[in-house]
């Protein structure tokens, strides 16, 4: 379950609240995102508090662009929130899609590539490894709670870079637009082929998708609403011509049956997005994912 990051009039007790909800649930994981031109949280703030609001879910960051970071700072970051939930941190990487979030924070937009990410992606991987990354008396710290650093997924739904953060990644972290199963498989089965030819270990597939429960109608309008406010970089128009075939929309039968749909083709965890602050729908997906049969803490 990802965390309501991107809705409006956030406050502590709100997030608070849904955290230690995800937590008490039958979730595997409790998931948020980043952005910088806009009034989410901080997402490496945020990691801190996660991790004190929370015992027992995994944490996984969907995603951090690492261009827009020091990549040092980053990793002690990282290190940091990993140490302080006691090892249950899982780190999404992404390229990012909004120019503007690189333009806020002076990050060169020339970087924005596959080739840029990897290249900060490495530097934190020297971090964790407890190497000098330049003639400091002591090494950048604290070291992550396992060998190395957490474990890492590449954001993205595209094959090349799939393909390209193959040497660096442990899975995927993708999204899906309209839950198109062909494609999604289709993506998988790259992830799988590039996986082994790098000699590494099957990759964690995992793919999300933004949901509201209820009325067909009324849950269209919710997601409709959540887009428009968070796509605000992209013309209006053109959002309104997607929502329509963006997201799911449904009853808790019809949720049941997509997440069946998609551990057929070999998804290992879906992070739902919410497009509400409501705790009913959270608690409403929490009954389905309960009822869905995998042990608790695992699957979705």
């Amino acid at each position: 379950m990802t965390m309501p990051v991107m809705e409006p009039d956030l406050d502590a007790a709100t997030l608070r609240t849904w955290a230690r909800a995800i937590d008490d649930g039958p979730f595997s994981s409790l998931c948020w995102g980043e952005r910088i031109a806009f009034d989410n949280p901080d997402s490496l703030t945020l990691l801190g508090a996660l991790a004190a609001w929370t015992d027992r879910v995994q944490l996984v960051t969907t995603v951090i662009v690492p261009q827009l970071h020091d990549p040092v700072m980053c990793a002690k970051a990282i290190a940091t929130g990993d140490m302080l939930s006691g090892g249950r941190l899982t780190v999404g990487f992404g390229v990012g899609g909004r120019h503007e979030d690189y333009r806020a924070v002076g990050a060169d937009p020339g970087t924005q590539t596959i080739a840029g990410m990897a290249e900060k992606v490495a530097i934190m991987r020297r971090v964790w490894a407890g190497e000098k990354v330049t003639d400091s008396v002591l090494p950048v710290g604290p070291a992550p709670t396992r060998p190395g650093g957490p474990p890492l997924l590449v954001g993205t739904v595209g094959p090349k870079t799939v393909r390209r953060s193959a040497v660096w990644a442990d899975g995927l972290a993708g999204t899906t637009m309209d839950l198109d199963l062909t494609r999604q498989a289709e993506l998988f089965d790259v992830a799988r082929e590039s996986w082994s030819r790098a000699g590494k270990p099957a990759p964690h597939l995992a793919t999300s998708f933004w949901f509201a429960l209820g009325p067909i109608e009324d849950a269209r309008v919710q997601i409709r609403r959540h887009l428009l406010r968070y796509m605000n970089w992209i013309p209006a128009e053109f959002v309104e011509a997607m929502a329509p075939n963006t997201g799911w929309a449904g009853d808790e039968e019809a949720l049941a049956g997509v997440l069946r749909d998609f551990a057929a083709i070999g998804t290992d965890e879906i992070h739902l997005i919410p497009t509400s602050t409501d705790l009913d729908q959270l608690r409403r997906v929490s009954d389905v994912v309960a009822d869905f049969g995998g042990p608790r803490g695992s699957g979705t």
